[in-house]
């Protein structure tokens, strides 16, 4: 409180007064009554100072409601002693309460509009991308309650246990397997029920695809023809091979973390919820964090924090703050005319993410989900969802995939595969043309890595994005192994039936010229932006957190969001970010880590062979 205590200082008028009176006793008498009056005045004023910034003050302010954020926030109130406040940029992800009224964003098949709306989205780009024949490269990033976890294809997908075990090398100590698979199990209820790898009593519902559609049987075969193992759980013993992908719906309906988490705990009175609420800066006295300023219907607030501010902002909002706050490359900083709090090299650094290309045959049978994108079966499929949430609308429709290696010697799964039996185009901002089906595909350890950096000083100027895609000259051999795997696959006789012409990359394109070409065109982001703030050893000149989530040279900050991530992992993002936040939960709160020792995974019996 002492920062709020230094401006209490009051003149006392008595020796003024005796004076005036002229008389010592007359002085001493008023002195008394007024020495009382003063102190009473001294009490009284102190005292709504500190109501008023008790009023403002919580034991935690939690900066976003995405997909990290809403986890903390119900973890640390199920204490009701721990005060949270958590702030969105965003709106809510429901209209007068009602989910149904915001059905773009709860109905999974509508996923599309969203990632085209700026309205709960940040609609990020990139700068343009010098190795991609100078494309800007459109970013789209949740800012709605629920973050990204509601505006994403609902996959649920955990990586590889060895990407975490790589994270323990790199300095995240504690966060091996064995320390990690505990909090996606408590995360989580599976709607197979709990084993050894699944949770069975977590808030966040994950099931798998109702539609048994043809396309995917057809698909799953396919791959088992091209040498392919089937796995019957990608996010258990053996994430290697194709099979039915596990997905963030429930009853027919996104379950996003606004639903799992913010939600169940909206009723609990320690808990306050702040949308269309944008944090400008982080507050500091001297490198000690007490609390965050923020724009609310135009005006700028303050707001305390007596134990902990936690940034969730994600990979590009959490090191962008650091940055507007004092805390980065000093350098940069003094550039943009900014007071340096600390500098701290790493934040901002380190950017990774997924690109990936979709492949895409033409379908010789009218099966694929070209005529449900038809104005009257539109309605049809939206009434069906509105009325009972079962449908075409009920699911994302990447209900397959896989993972699996480049090449031999590759230890574990590099390459990721999702089927659709429709053709998105520009991420689903043109309407499909013709019956068609897809896989996406794309390296998921890519060796390019990118920056941000503050384009001003404004609050509400986007960050320069610089991923630095196909940097590397091997980005681009194990993209184009991407193209000519994803061709075999399709090529076998399961598909035969339903084979038409290729219509992307198209049966010209043929040589690796032509293909790199190709990647170089068509090639996006899977919208896994990660790694900004990495986690690491104090000792670490480019680490912006230590393993327990504090950033580096401040005290009562931490970082919790896919941002913290070393390095980024064979697979989607929601379920680890969410799994981060679980567990930074524990460590939060001073519980010892959970831990299993011992849980098998898959090894391939020979590395002599891709398959």
């Amino acid at each position: 409180m002492s920062y709020l205590m230094k401006g209490v200082k009051w003149c006392s008028p008595v020796s003024q007064m005796g004076k005036v009176t002229g008389s010592l006793l007359k002085a001493h008498t008023l002195k008394n009554i007024l020495g009382i009056n003063e102190q009473q005045l001294k009490i009284s004023h102190a005292s709504s100072q500190l109501s008023s910034e008790k009023a403002n003050s919580y034991n935690y302010v939690i900066v976003g409601a995405g997909s990290a954020g809403c986890v903390l926030a119900n973890r640390l109130t199920e204490d009701p002693l721990s005060t949270v406040l958590l702030l969105e940029a965003g709106p809510k992800d429901t209209l007068l309460g009602s989910k149904r009224l915001l059905w773009k964003i709860h109905m999974p098949a509508a996923l599309t509009y969203n990632l085209c709306d700026e309205k709960y989205n940040w609609y990020y780009h990139t700068t343009s991308q010098k190795h991609m024949d100078n494309r800007v490269m459109y970013w789209p990033r949740g800012r709605v309650w629920g973050g990204s976890s509601s505006l994403n294809a609902m996959v649920y997908i955990r990586g590889h246990a060895e990407d975490y075990n790589r994270w323990s090398r790199e300095g995240a100590t504690g966060w091996d397997y064995e320390h990690c698979l505990p909090y996606f199990k408590k995360a989580q209820t599976h709607e197979l029920g709990p084993n050894q790898y699944r949770g069975g009593n977590g808030p966040l519902h994950v099931s798998r695809g109702k539609t048994n559609h043809p396309l995917h049987q057809a698909f799953l075969e396919a791959t088992q023809q091209a040498g392919y193992p089937f796995t019957d759980d990608m996010n258990g013993y053996q994430q290697e091979g194709f099979g039915w992908m596990d997905m963030t719906i429930h009853q027919g309906q996104r379950w996003s973390t606004a639903s799992a988490y913010l939600r169940p705990a909206l009723s609990r009175p320690n808990l306050s919820v702040a949308e269309k609420t944008l944090v400008t800066k982080i507050l500091f006295q001297g490198t000690k964090c007490i609390g965050v300023e923020y724009v609310k219907n135009g005006q700028t607030k303050k707001v305390f924090a007596n134990k902990e501010v936690i940034l969730s902002g994600g990979a590009i909002n959490s090191p962008q703050l650091l940055m507007l706050s004092g805390i980065g490359n000093a350098d940069d900083l003094k550039k943009l005319g900014s007071p340096v709090v600390c500098h701290l090299p790493g934040v901002g650094q380190n950017l990774q993410d997924h690109l990936e290309v979709y492949v895409q045959q033409k379908c010789t049978k009218p099966i694929t989900l070209y005529s449900a994108q038809k104005p009257l079966n539109m309605i049809r499929i939206g009434l069906e969802w509105l009325w009972k949430f079962t449908g075409e609308g009920a699911t994302a429709h990447l209900e397959s995939g896989g993972f699996i290696r480049s090449e031999p010697g590759v230890p574990h799964p590099d390459i990721q595969f999702h089927f659709l039996p429709s053709q998105v185009i520009d991420h689903g901002r043109v309407a499909s043309k013709m019956e068609a089906y897809q896989v996406h595909v794309g390296p998921m350890r890519s060796t390019s890595v990118g920056w941000l950096k503050l384009k001003s000083t404004n609050p509400n100027d986007h960050p320069i994005i610089e991923p630095n895609y196909l940097s590397t000259e091997r980005d681009i051999w194990e993209f184009r192994q991407c193209v000519k795997l994803a061709r075999e696959i399709f090529a076998q006789k399961a598909l035969e039936k339903f084979c038409g012409p290729e219509i992307q990359p198209g049966s010209h394109v043929q040589s690796d010229k032509e293909i790199d070409a190709f990647i170089r065109q068509k090639a996006d982001s899977a919208y896994h932006p990660s790694c900004t703030c990495k986690m690491g050893q104090p000792s670490d000149s480019t680490a912006v957190v230590d393993p327990q989530t504090k950033v580096i040279g401040v005290e009562n900050l931490r970082v919790v969001d896919a941002s913290i991530m070393p390095s980024v992992v064979s697979g989607n993002l929601n379920a680890p970010t969410i799994m981060i936040a679980e567990k930074a939960a524990d460590i939060i709160k001073g519980i010892p880590s959970l831990q299993e020792k011992n849980v098998p995974v898959y090894k391939p019996k020979t590395l002599e062979t891709q398959r």
